[in-house]
């Protein structure tokens, strides 16, 4: 079989022959259909990251696949089956994942075949393509962790997303099913049109409005946003404390801008805010979520499919800030 590596030696991605690896106990071994490109692929690659002790790692986090062979004692799933991985290790359900779940982030999966422990894996949802269920292990589990399981979003609330990556696509449809009034932050005109395409009621064009939280006051009265979903980090955090209403949430999901965060301490007590790290999911809440999606006929935003040889040209789209996601089809 093909897979990607990444060589910190050799700078770059090199595509290899290996062995098809061997399912162990209560593991499957997975034919990949899709790989979702995140964040943390790029970061990766330009090494943002540490390497595994051999000097290589094979990138990808989110995959779609089918089952081919199973490992001694495997029993979750049968040769056929579709499946998406998981990507939190060992966090099947509960407030807080183990500690082994926090020390690296789960990859390999830009390969032909991948031996998956059958726990780290959950069936898609039957409305979407293997492309389209591949965006969902980190993307999708996010926003809904950080809206839906945690933050309870419901009708009548004000959410405000920032960009329209993976993540922010999600919440907004995931929050605009929910009845809630989704307020979008980004660059440019364009880009809000297409969001109101899935869900979102508001946009605010920071290119034209740097002081995009004030814009949020005049859209809510002077009420403020009942959720913040932070994409940036860095000074960006204090906007999104003045953005927020009595009692409101921030979620902090990326560190696009910065990875320190800086608010003042005043508008935090004052309006009891809470701010919560969100590290995706558990296993759970993305069945959950697979759930919804089927009942809701919801469909994930892609911005464009490359095949499998054209990865690095996948990994440059992926630099340069797609609307949605980026896949790597088989």
């Amino acid at each position: 079989m093909q897979r990607w590596e990444y060589r910190p030696q050799e700078r770059g991605l090199i595509l290899c022959d290996v062995p098809i690896p061997e399912p162990g106990p209560r593991e499957a071994l997975v034919k990949v259909k899709a790989v979702s490109l995140n964040y943390r692929d790029a970061a990766l690659i330009d090494g943002a990251m540490d390497s595994g002790p051999d000097g290589v790692l094979v990138p990808g986090s989110d995959m779609s696949g089918e089952v081919v062979r199973l490992g001694p004692d495997a029993k979750r799933f049968s040769i056929g089956d579709r499946v998406i991985s998981a990507d939190t290790m060992n966090w099947i359900d509960g407030p807080a994942p183990p500690y082994e779940t926090n020390s690296f982030p789960l990859l390999g999966r830009l390969a032909e075949y991948i031996c998956v422990p059958e726990d780290r894996l959950v069936a898609p949802p039957k409305s979407l393509t293997n492309v389209e269920a591949s965006t969902l292990p980190v993307a999708g589990l996010t926003a809904w962790f950080a809206l839906v399981e945690l933050g309870h979003v419901r009708a009548g609330q004000t959410v405000v997303v920032q960009g329209t990556g993976g993540v922010a696509l999600f919440a907004v449809q995931f929050a605009a099913a929910h009845g809630a009034r989704v307020i979008v932050v980004t660059s440019s005109d364009e880009k809000i049109e297409r969001a109101r395409a899935v869900g979102a009621s508001d946009g605010i064009n920071r290119q034209i409005h740097p002081a995009w939280h004030e814009r949020v006051l005049q859209l809510t009265d002077g009420f403020g946003a009942h959720h913040v979903l932070e994409m940036s980090g860095g000074e960006n955090l204090g906007l999104s404390v003045v953005a927020l209403a009595l009692g409101g949430r921030i979620s902090l999901v990326g560190l696009l801008g910065s990875s320190e965060i800086r608010a003042p301490i005043g508008p935090i007590l004052y309006k009891r805010a809470q701010i919560v790290g969100i590290g995706v999911g558990h296993r759970r809440a993305q069945e959950d979520m697979v759930a919804a999606i089927d009942r809701l006929s919801l469909r994930p935003v892609i911005d464009r499919t490359y095949p499998f040889a054209q990865t690095p040209e996948a990994i440059a789209h992926l630099r340069r800030g797609p609307f949605g996601k980026v896949v790597v089809s088989m």
